[in-house]
């Protein structure tokens, strides 16, 4: 065809076609034919002028359509396949009829009604890459309507395919939300546990090297045995989950088979000095993205890079205040009636609680840690909170029975690992413990056990650096801490609390003042009194006078004799203590 006098324009063109339709037809040629005239008159055509599209050409089961606007022509996808999807439920399996549906944005050829071009095969293109019930769009598609319709879109990659010379961005429109018209008794969906549950999917390797597979399995393979160490976590195991090793996924499908609410998956793609590791955590339900990094790194030990991703990635996901898991499955968690799950329920209510350092929230969090236990009598974890509970009430200087409270730190840190010993937080509870009561030495071993049950959990590690610092050994506990943030990156400021306090004793005193002039929502007595120490050590007499002052506000009868003493501030060496005296003593507070 000569370009003179063609007609060209832009437009958006949808393509669509029934799944399977020659088995239609050679079932039952009359009920297929009667049922897709039906659906084009009933379906097809109310929604093309609801949606300002026109239908180009039928041709057999397929149709190709084209909309002025992008935003109309996905909206009439996500629309079709929702009503097909409702349509379908009451249709018997080897009878309903189903679409897969591309949307491509090109420069197409107008002669007459009909239409030509890369555009309208790149739309044909997508469309064979959907899934039964799904819908695929060019990048260009992505790009116009990610903030103006009300869908979420997963990234497919980049696709090679048939008589298209540059590989296409392929984006698959997530339609899981809608009635699922597929699923048929014998693949009904496993009951999910009552616990955050993830499968974790080899990583991909995108370096075009086969001998790099072993890598990319490592990294997979570390990252499920490390994320089983959450006991209160279920894992699918290995085995499991290589069985889909090289195959095209849809996670909706991975989490029904597997009986799991999340799924993680990646990428690694190395070259002969760098390595890029990706992963993103899923809803299985949903297919919707609730995390992703990206870590860059330089090889220089190809094993250290492997252990130190693996580690960021568990600890992200699971550390016991930011982990991404636990939040996302607390917020699905809620209105269960399950009893495990209002356990668990209650038990993170109580974790959010005590986290906020006051007196009011750490007692409410261990009425929620013993409301935990009622409803569970062998929650491991509930008990290790409700013992940290009473143990801060007494170092915070909240109890009015210090050693009572001691005392009942004690038995219940003992009743978790009674209920559980290879769970690490009843041993942290009892590092706890034996810290605060100046057994250093005890303390350290019950926090090396439970770090050995569980290496990447990052709120033990920062405990770890503060019971470190206490000891002497400061410059170790600082090491510590920022291990816990580098697993932890969304740490709760309480960790940044207890690093300037151990800056303070490493002597580190401008770093200590940086890090307590960052907190913002955070603040107690101590870490006053430690801000207050840290800016008299520096001669900023203005700052340490106004942070004793509200040393004085938070509590009128605070003098050096009561929070200098061995048990508000439990140091090993003698000369630490005194460290801590004299720049309180510079700053103002009253003898």
């Amino acid at each position: 065809m000569s370009e003179e006098g063609v007609e060209r324009r832009l437009t958006s063109i949808l393509a669509a076609d029934v799944v399977g339709y020659s088995r239609l037809m050679a079932a039952d040629e009359a009920g297929t034919l009667t049922s897709l005239k039906a659906i084009r008159r009933e379906l097809i055509e109310p929604k093309t002028t609801e949606h300002n599209g026109r239908v180009v050409k039928l041709i057999g089961d397929g149709t190709l359509m084209e909309f002025g606007s992008v935003v109309d022509a996905v909206n009439f996808a996500v629309a079709v396949q929702r009503a097909m999807a409702e349509r379908n439920v009451s249709v018997p399996e080897d009878r309903r009829i189903t679409y897969r549906i591309g949307i491509n944005i090109g420069d197409i050829i107008v002669e007459g009604d009909d239409i030509y071009g890369d555009g309208v095969n790149i739309a044909a293109r997508l469309e064979g890459l959907a899934e039964p019930g799904g819908i695929c769009v060019a990048r260009n598609v992505y790009n116009q309507v990610k903030n103006k319709v009300e869908a979420s879109f997963e990234d497919l990659g980049e696709k090679e395919v048939k008589n298209i010379p540059e590989p296409l961005r392929v984006y698959r429109v997530a339609t899981e939300q809608l009635p699922s018209a597929a699923t048929s008794p014998a693949t009904k969906p496993l009951p999910l546990p009552d616990k955050p549950s993830i499968a974790v999917l080899p990583f991909t390797n995108m370096s075009g090297d086969p001998e790099q597979e072993h890598f990319s399995d490592g990294i997979t393979q570390d990252i499920i045995t490390n994320l089983s160490r959450f006991r209160d976590f279920f894992v699918i195991a290995r085995n499991s989950t290589f069985a889909y090793k090289g195959k095209a996924l849809k996670i909706q499908d991975v989490s029904r088979e597997l009986g799991v609410g999340y799924v993680l998956e990646g990428s690694v793609q190395r070259s002969p000095d760098r390595v890029r590791i990706t992963a993103q955590l899923i809803d299985g339900h949903t297919g919707g993205h609730l995390w992703s990094e990206r870590y860059d790194r330089q090889i220089d030990d190809i094993f250290v890079v492997q252990d130190e991703v693996t580690e960021m990635i568990v600890g992200t996901l699971a550390s016991g205040y930011g982990g991404r898991l636990r939040k996302a499955w607390q917020r699905r968690a809620r209105g269960s009636k399950t009893q495990s799950v209002q356990a668990f329920d209650c038990f993170m209510r109580g974790l959010d609680l005590t986290y906020n350092f006051t007196k009011e929230d750490t007692r409410r969090g261990r009425e929620f840690f013993e409301e935990a236990i009622q409803l569970d009598p062998n929650y491991a974890k509930a008990y290790a909170k409700l013992a940290w509970g009473h143990i801060e009430d007494a170092y915070q200087g909240w109890s009015k029975d210090y050693e009572g409270s001691l005392a009942k730190g004690l038995e219940y840190a003992n009743k978790g690992i009674e209920c559980e010993d290879e769970e690490s937080w009843g041993h942290w509870a009892l590092a706890g413990y034996h810290f605060f009561t100046m057994r250093h030495d005890r303390a350290l071993a019950e926090f090396q056990r439970a770090i050995e049950l569980n290496p990447n959990d990052a709120d033990v590690l920062n405990d770890v650096g503060f019971c470190l610092s206490y000891a002497g050994r400061a410059e170790e506990g600082l090491e510590s801490v920022h291990k816990a943030m580098r697993l932890n990156p969304h740490y709760p400021e309480w960790y940044s609390m207890q690093l300037g306090q151990i800056y303070f004793d490493a002597r580190q005193y401008e770093e200590a003042v940086a890090t307590f002039e960052s907190l913002r929502s955070l603040e107690t007595i101590i870490s006053c009194l430690y801000r207050a120490a840290s800016h008299a050590a520096v001669v900023h007499t203005a700052e340490a006078q106004k942070a004793i002052g509200r040393v004085l506000e938070l509590d009128p009868q605070a003098t050096l004799q009561k929070w200098t003493s061995v048990k508000m501030a439990p140091y090993k060496d003698p000369k630490d203590l005194e460290h801590f005296r004299l720049n309180l003593r510079k700053a103002g507070l009253p003898n």
